[in-house]
């Protein structure tokens, strides 16, 4: 198992092929996928066949996957995974974040944690200059993910989509952080 890096709660590692069940535990559950597709289940094969390959493509810029998946640290539950890629194959320079958690998993900081740990390295160890992080306007939960880890509103925006889902009509945000900022605030704190 490829360990990526730790918290104090979480461990993010490298996905395998054998964690097609886990995954299929997030995306089957209706109000994690709420805010992604509306609450719907995934069709059969959407794991295995378009997922899991998403998730284990190594990255040329990184040498590396941009999906982790997170466990627990002190039982090893499988708690979702987080997204750290670039926006572009042959450059790491801008990097996407993002995250899905269990519903047992919310509330309590973790994907806070995580994000500040991937945007911590990425800055630190990657060559990273800037992070940025989407989600439907409506997805409060989100949106203060991101508030506290530290990325700043940049704009609302509309796309089309192929899901309409309760609350599309509002649009969707993006949030980001430069490595200067990232810099300011780490060397004040």
């Amino acid at each position: 198992m490829h360990v990526f890096l730790e918290t104090d709660r979480l461990t993010l590692r490298a996905f395998t092929n054998a964690d097609a069940g886990h995954v299929r535990c997030v995306v089957d559950d209706p109000e994690v996928m709420r805010c992604i597709n509306g609450g719907r289940p995934s069709s059969e094969g959407e794991v295995e066949g378009e997922m899991l390959p998403r998730f284990l493509h190594r990255w040329p810029c990184l040498g590396r996957p941009g999906f982790w998946a997170a466990e627990d640290r002190g039982s090893g539950a499988f708690l979702g995974w987080f997204v750290f890629r670039p926006e572009a194959d042959d450059s790491c320079r801008e990097i996407e974040l993002g995250y899905r958690l269990v519903r047992a998993a919310w509330g309590r900081g973790l994907a806070t944690e995580g994000s500040r740990a991937l945007i911590d390295k990425g800055f630190s160890e990657l060559g990273v200059e800037r992070v940025t992080a989407n989600t439907m306007t409506v997805n409060t939960r989100s949106r203060r993910v991101m508030e506290k880890s530290g990325l700043s509103f940049v704009r609302t925006f509309f796309e089309e989509w192929p899901d309409v889902i309760e609350g599309s009509e509002r649009g969707d945000v993006e949030y980001a952080l430069t490595r200067a900022e990232w810099e300011h605030r780490t060397s004040r704190s």
